[in-house]
């Protein structure tokens, strides 16, 4: 048992402070994104995949542009060379230039992945948000529909609406997107359901907020993290299908380039001219690895819990 030990007053001084700095806050007051960028930063792997993914955006955009060779320009005096100074990345069986059409095929997935990502943003965290915040029988015919389409393979409903409707870039959009919300539907609602009750929504309640302004301004600002986490392992997936899509042909198509296209054009040749699989092979992996381990890099950065 602990002894009581009687320590004189005497011991005591009273520490005397300004009136100007009882108020003083020693730290700089940071948002949760300043926040979370400042520990961002501390993870040497996330830094550098957010820079390399930064590298290979501008080449996808300005490569094809500065490129004096076009990527859909034939040359049949100049097929399946290898890279050199004028070819850095080598010609394929037309003579079209690889480092044009790589930096092109990387614009078109690019394309494809955010615009998907974007449309599963926007109907995901609305879907999930209002199941969530209403509650009762719209939450339960709203989670009705989400088991429905989950309970439908997404790879087969992308196969038969690619094989009905022509091959093209917003077609792959739109395959991608019918149930590619869910996910982000789920996991919404899952954390507007932790919220909902909490101090400050029913202080907004009681003030006449509407449920829109409650999800606009209160709800949404509250679940960004787990967006934007689900996001960054949205767009690699995306990627991942496009390419898979046109490497068993009902993707893109030549003429058109994207990874997808260029992996089926370079497996084809792969013994004789295997540079034509390696470069694109090894753009799609970087934005693939870099993007999931950002992602990982932006849970720990952004979860509250996280923080020391």
């Amino acid at each position: 048992m602990a002894q009581k030990i009687d320590i004189p007053l005497e011991l005591f001084e009273k520490a005397v402070v300004g009136e100007d700095e009882k108020e003083h806050i020693a730290s700089p007051n940071l948002t949760a994104f300043q926040d979370g960028w400042l520990r961002l930063k501390k993870n040497k792997a996330a830094v550098v995949s957010l820079a390399v993914l930064i590298v290979i955006f501008l080449l996808a955009i300005f490569g094809p542009i500065f490129s004096k060779y076009s990527y859909f320009v034939t040359d049949y005096q100049h097929t399946f060379q290898k890279p050199t100074m004028a070819h850095p990345f080598g010609t394929d069986q037309f003579g079209r230039d690889q480092w044009a059409r790589i930096w092109q095929g990387t614009r078109i997935s690019l394309l494809i992945a955010t615009a998907a990502a974007f449309i599963d943003l926007f109907i995901g965290v609305t879907f999930g948000a209002v199941s969530a915040l209403f509650g009762g029988k719209v939450d339960a015919v709203m989670q009705r529909i989400i088991e429905i389409l989950v309970g439908i393979p997404q790879l087969i409903i992308v196969i038969l609406l690619m094989m009905v409707m022509p091959a093209g870039v917003w077609t792959v959009v739109l395959a991608l997107s019918i149930t590619g919300w869910v996910n982000m539907a789920r996991l919404v609602r899952a954390q507007i359901l932790k919220l909902k009750n909490l101090e400050f929504v029913m202080a907004a309640r009681i003030l006449g907020t509407s449920s829109k302004g409650i999800i606009l301004k209160h709800l949404i600002p509250n679940t960004v993290g787990v967006i934007v986490i689900n996001v960054m392992f949205t767009i690699p997936s995306a990627i991942f299908t496009e390419a898979f899509l046109s490497f068993i042909g009902i993707g893109l198509a030549e003429p058109k380039a994207s990874l997808g296209v260029l992996i089926n054009n370079g497996y084809q040749v792969l013994q004789n001219y295997p540079h034509l699989l390696i470069f694109p092979a090894v753009i799609i992996v970087l934005i693939m690895v870099c993007f999931s381990i950002l992602g990982d890099g932006l849970r720990d950065a952004l979860d509250p819990r996280m923080r020391r």
